[in-house]
């Protein structure tokens, strides 16, 4: 199943493998599209993944999470966009953007020293810092960033936008009752704490129309000690998105301060693979819409038996494409298991100067 084509949306795939959205490092200081980061991108589409979603892309100045993010919130990205989805469709790949606000979680220094939004102002112990809770006005304003920001991904001919609404990133944030602790019409219960996302949903299609592909990342659990976003609320989130016209969910889960993170290392063995398939199979067997299904596979076995099994319709992969961008192709030719180690050096951004798989590097020096 792994290598038979599959619609998204109208989007014919080649295959059901998904490239999960993965920071790169790869922009310039302005977040603008670099030729270096065209060439990843023609990489991974020579590589022959089905479907491939961009690091996430700021739709505001206020979201920007990580140094060096592709940005989206501005008019003059659109043509370096362009470019590099050009790039990817001339090699027949098929492209879609994450859109995303980094909320609570941004690194002061990369917003003037400025603190970080949230919809509340609940400390964050990573990071050591409290953010400032968001204003009305403000989060109308957020809304309608990321409204702008999928006009802009579609006028830059991306196949379809993926909304950020996982690892405590902003959207995370006001779903989750750990971070969202307002009182107004945008918390206080399940049904207002879901209100910012159903009001970004609402301004996306509404920029990009009714047959343009819109999915969501989005947690299945915080995994939290106490408290925070579980499974049982996640599938009625993913069931009012449904409901509302979203086509597609990518299962995730974890955030910062979580005791189980979206990226976790040491998957050594078949058993330690696919470890958000539990939700994933709930969400499969409740929704109607595409899941994919994300978290330390590594094998083709298991992504095999991942849809044989009907935990998720799309498979979707990050840390072995960086090691491997042809890893598609070469699962197809026979190779079994991925060459990552799940040692999450790649992800030292403090460290590297771009996104890259550091035990390649030693093997090459």
């Amino acid at each position: 199943m792994l290598f038979e084509p599959y619609v998204l949306k109208d989007i014919r795939l080649d295959n059901r493998l998904v490239r999960s959205a993965t920071y790169e490092k790869g922009a310039d200081n302005e977040g603008c599209v670099t030729p270096e980061l065209i060439q990843r991108y023609e990489a991974i589409a020579r590589g022959g993944v089905g479907l491939i979603i961009t690091g996430g892309a700021p739709v505001h100045p206020s979201g920007r999470f990580v140094p060096q993010m592709v940005g989206i919130y501005d008019d003059k990205y659109i043509d370096g966009l362009s470019a590099l989805v050009s790039a990817v469709h001339a090699l027949g790949g098929k492209i879609a953007v994450q859109i995303a606000h980094g909320g609570r979680q941004c690194y002061p220094e990369l917003l003037g020293g400025e603190l970080p939004i949230a919809p509340s102002a609940v400390h964050e112990p990573v990071l050591n810092i409290t953010p400032r809770e968001m204003a009305d006005e403000e989060i109308w304003a957020m809304i309608h960033a990321f409204g702008e920001a999928a006009r802009r991904a579609k006028a830059a001919g991306f196949d379809g936008v993926q909304i950020h609404g996982a690892h405590g990133y902003l959207v995370s944030q006001f779903l989750s009752s750990h971070t969202n602790r307002r009182t107004d019409n945008w918390g206080g219960d399940e049904g207002r704490r879901f209100r910012f996302l159903e009001e970004v949903y609402k301004a996306i299609r509404e920029a990009v129309g009714a047959d343009y592909l819109v999915f969501i990342k989005m947690n299945s659990s915080d995994h939290l000690c106490c408290g925070g976003l579980r499974p049982d609320e996640s599938l009625r989130i993913a069931q009012r998105l449904q409901a509302i016209g979203i086509d597609a969910v990518e299962v995730s889960g974890g955030m910062y301060e979580s005791s189980l993170r979206p990226a976790r290392t040491k998957i050594l063995h078949p058993e330690d693979e696919a470890y958000f398939k539990e939700p994933a199979a709930l969400f499969k067997m409740s929704l109607n819409i595409p899941v994919i299904l994300v978290g330390g596979i590594r094998t083709r076995a298991i992504a095999e038996e991942m849809l044989e099994l009907g935990y998720a319709d799309l498979i979707s992969m990050s840390r072995p494409l960086i090691r491997e961008p042809d890893l598609p192709n070469k699962f197809r030719a026979g190779k079994d298991k991925s060459d990552c180690q799940s040692c999450n050096a790649c992800m030292n951004f403090r460290k590297l100067d771009t996104v890259k798989c550091v035990q390649l590097q030693k093997l090459e020096t």
